[in-house]
């Protein structure tokens, strides 16, 4: 609706014939937009020079050009079908409004950007994009197994897939991948392994990791190790085992490559001897006062890093296509672990509980173990709905691998798809280089020490409009326009965490709060922030009415235009927000 449109009645029924009308406000500038379009604009339009300034001045966009400014004005009048010769030449307050509320001329981070971070360092200095169980479609207990959800997991730059393997029971030379021990039912491995090949590149060119948790003879690891050489061919990397067990290859030297990541056979783990002045507790590697959760209530052990592997021999096919190796010497306490002093590299895996367990004890422990090796964190036994975790203690620490269940939502989730948005959304983040000791030359973060503020962001959110026409009148309230209210914050370390809302506007498809919010940041690089909408409802759970997370570290200023999502997190298409973004950063 334009700002000059007369606005609509709508009409609502309260019970039988009594009714009520509501009159749709028009959708119109908010004050802070006029002010700045009337300093820019001349003679009631802001021209190619005076968008670029507006560009430069109040957007942050230093290198802003002319010749971009008229590209911008020349694609939003091809939107909004400008026919008039003067406005054809500029913006007048309506256009330069749609303009701002455009997702793809004014997007709140940088969608021309693709990767920007050096991805030439060892892989283990970066967060990679991580499912747990990725062939479920739904929860861990009775879902059917399928590489559907592996597929849609690729699509959205997850680069670390997840398989276990088990003998089928009706066809002794079959691999069936399945949640072990439960009623979900089982797909074929080599339908995985083609799927993944299909896709595996769709949206990052980076490598990406299979998993395997297996529990299979080793004629059927033989068997397995022939059905991904095969199908994987060339794509499948077969690096020479001594250049690897110094130091992870670099996400850039791997590009269209597939890993495999697994337990190595027993010869492998006797010949990592583990330390000598190790204690083995007698009530478990956690010590007598930390649970064993794997133990309790684990559903499938193999997830725990104890080598359990299948007998003392293992096909030598399937030795050799792992390349990023699993596990720790079995009865060695996770700490002792870490902190052994070993040439080779490798990956350990923890449940959340142990990961919360370790850190809280040994947080400098876990991140220099993990500035050269892998660490991936798996859900809680016990989320059978297939729910998530902080991903932040993981994150906080330098784990890369934050195994998600992807085919789920929540706000967990919407916080995972919202740190990826970083880096082109390849679904590799570069760590901080205070993870990385050997690197930065600088202190080691230490999570348990106070840290001092380094940015400071301001939100102020304007307006929300396209609930009615996503969803038409009757979706949120059958007796009147829907009560909207946002919901800003951030998602970070405990320190920088914090949720604050708006006033709730009544009877409104067009709300306008015009509420700003201030959030003081000791670890930017981590942030993310998070935008949600619902509708106030007195006598019942609010309805929502979207979300968004974006990762703070590449956020644009000024005034900027966010299509929020779903609760798994598509895009709903046409509900916006209008935001004005400040960022002031401190030196470290």
């Amino acid at each position: 609706m334009n700002a000059t449109e007369k606005p609509e009645k709508h009409k609502y029924k309260l019970c039988g014939c009594i009714g009520r009308s509501f009159r749709m406000t028009s959708l119109s500038a908010p004050k802070d937009v006029e002010d700045i379009f009337v300093k820019y604009a001349q003679n009631g339009i802001i021209g190619a020079a005076q968008l670029q300034q507006f560009l430069v001045e109040v957007q942050g966009e230093k290198d802003a050009t002319l010749k971009q400014a008229e590209e911008i004005i020349a694609a939003q009048h091809r939107e909004s079908h400008v026919i008039h010769v003067l406005h054809r030449q500029g913006f007048n307050l309506n256009t330069f409004l749609q303009y701002l509320l455009n997702p793809q001329l004014n997007p709140p981070i940088n969608l021309s950007v693709s990767v920007h971070h050096d991805m030439t360092k060892p892989m283990s200095h970066y967060y990679i994009s991580t499912g747990h169980n990725s062939y479920l479609t739904g929860n861990q207990l009775s879902s059917a197994c399928s590489e559907v959800p592996i597929i849609k997991a690729l699509q959205k730059g997850v680069r670390v897939v997840e398989l276990d393997l088990w003998p089928n029971e009706d066809a002794e030379d079959k691999v069936n991948v399945l949640h072990g021990r439960t009623l979900t039912t089982p797909v074929d491995f080599e339908k995985c392994i083609v799927a993944i090949k299909e896709h595996a590149f769709e949206a990052s060119e980076f490598p990406l990791v299979i998993t395997l948790e297996d529990h299979l003879t080793p004629a059927l690891q033989a068997k397995a190790a022939e059905i991904i050489t095969r199908n994987l061919g060339d794509l499948l990397y077969l690096p020479d085992a001594q250049t690897t067990c110094i130091e992870f290859p670099s996400p850039a030297s791997l590009k269209k490559r597939i890993l495999i990541s697994t337990k190595p056979p027993k010869e492998y783990l006797a010949a990592v001897e583990p330390p000598k002045d190790v204690i083995h507790p007698k009530d478990g590697a956690w010590g007598e006062d930390i649970p064993d959760y794997n133990e309790q209530v684990e559903q499938d052990t193999n997830d725990s890093d104890d080598d359990d592997s299948i007998g003392k021999k293992t096909a030598p096919e399937y030795k050799r296509i792992i390349t990023i190796r699993a596990g720790k010497p079995k009865g060695v306490p996770m700490k002792e672990a870490m902190a052994a002093k070993e040439d080779i590299v490798k990956r350990f895996s923890v449940s959340e509980p142990q990961l919360e367990k370790i850190c809280k004890n040994h947080p400098l422990t876990v991140i220099n173990f993990t500035s050269r090796n892998f660490l991936r964190v798996y859900p809680y036994g016990l989320r059978f709905n297939s729910s998530n975790y902080n991903p932040f203690v993981a994150w906080s620490h330098g784990a890369q691998m934050v195994a998600f269940n992807m085919q789920g939502y929540g706000r967990p989730l919407w916080i995972v798809h919202g740190f990826f948005k970083a880096n082109g959304r390849c679904g590799y983040v570069k760590k901080p280089d205070m993870f990385l000791p050997n690197e930065s030359g600088g202190p080691v973060y230490d999570p348990a020490k106070a840290a001092s503020v380094r940015t400071r962001l301001k939100i102020k959110i304007f307006m929300g409009l396209g609930w009615l026409e996503k969803f038409g009148k009757r979706h949120f309230d059958n007796f009147s326009p829907p009560d909207f209210y946002a919901r800003v914050g951030i998602a970070g370390v405990p320190a920088d965490q914090k949720m604050r809302r708006t006033k709730a506007i009544e009877d409104d498809w067009h709300p306008k709060w015009d509420d700003e919010f201030e959030f003081k940041l000791t670890f930017p690089e981590l942030a993310v922030l998070r935008l949600e909408v619902h509708e106030y409802d007195m006598s019942d759970k609010d309805d929502f009415g979207g979300q968004l997370c974006l990762p703070v570290s590449e956020l644009k200023t000024g005034l900027r235009h966010v299509t929020l999502c779903d609760k798994r997190g598509d895009e709903l298409s046409g509900v916006k927000l209008l935001l004005q973004i400040t960022r002031n950063d401190s030196p470290v």
